[in-house]
């Protein structure tokens, strides 16, 4: 079967890599979702991924921290995902690169959006880390920003939950889930795929996000190919 779409941009929470220890990083999941996404890069599906902090750090260590010092040590967690995440799909025998929002060239290339495109097209694993590069900006807004620049067909945001809900499932067992929904339901109904910067973003560019559980990795291959496991914003 043919992929259903040329080129991602897989969006993946820091607490999907903590596995059941709930932080740090899970070496049995890192390795599952290397080799799952290293078997994806091989059917001709150019992959960018952009990876949260939240295993190691989310918000600020207290009320008083200074917000964009919190928000510093974030996308400093986001590197260390990216590059965990880059030794395991090596592993497995994908060719990745790690660009970095911020400069830090003795670990990671400088993003350049050019280049990225370039390393996409040459089949390479695109890691994207550092978020923007910007304080009070989510990793999901970053997620946003780098589908639009890299014209991905779609955006894949991975979680912990199967879709998109009217309600917290977690608290309402007869919450409904949506096949389709737009991206002005989402931001009008405030239904919590994401931040709203996010959702706009991927609305004025024509990004569709597909929505779905990461819980088992075999799952972004299932979206790959055009399954609908999840809900597709559109």
């Amino acid at each position: 079967m043919a992929p259903a779409y040329k080129r991602i941009l897989l969006k993946i929470s820091g607490e999907s890599l903590a596995g059941p220890h709930g932080q740090g990083i899970c070496n049995d999941t890192l390795h599952r979702l290397g080799d799952t996404i290293h078997h994806l890069s091989q059917s001709g599906v150019e992959i960018g991924i952009v990876v949260g902090g939240g295993n190691f750090w989310r918000g600020r260590a207290s009320r008083d921290m200074d917000r964009v010092t919190a928000d510093h040590m974030g996308m400093l967690a986001t590197t260390i995902n990216a590059l965990a995440l880059s030794d395991a799909l090596e592993q497995a025998g994908a060719v990745t690169r790690v660009l970095s929002a911020i400069e830090m060239r003795q670990i990671a290339e400088p993003y350049i959006r050019k280049r990225a495109i370039r390393h996409l097209e040459k089949g390479r694993v695109v890691i994207f880390a550092c978020g923007t590069g910007n304080p009070f900006f989510s990793t999901d807004t970053a997620a946003a920003l780098r589908a639009s620049e890299i014209e991905a067909d779609i955006m894949f945001k991975a979680t912990m939950v199967d879709g998109v809900y009217d309600k917290d499932p977690r608290q309402f067992p007869d919450a409904r889930r949506f096949e389709t929904v737009t991206h002005d339901q989402v931001l009008q109904m405030s239904l919590g795929v994401m931040d709203a910067t996010a959702a706009a973003l991927c609305r004025d560019n024509q990004i569709a996000i597909a929505v779905f559980s990461i819980e088992d990795p075999e799952n972004i291959i299932r979206m790959a190919m055009g399954e609908n496991l999840g809900t597709i914003v559109n």
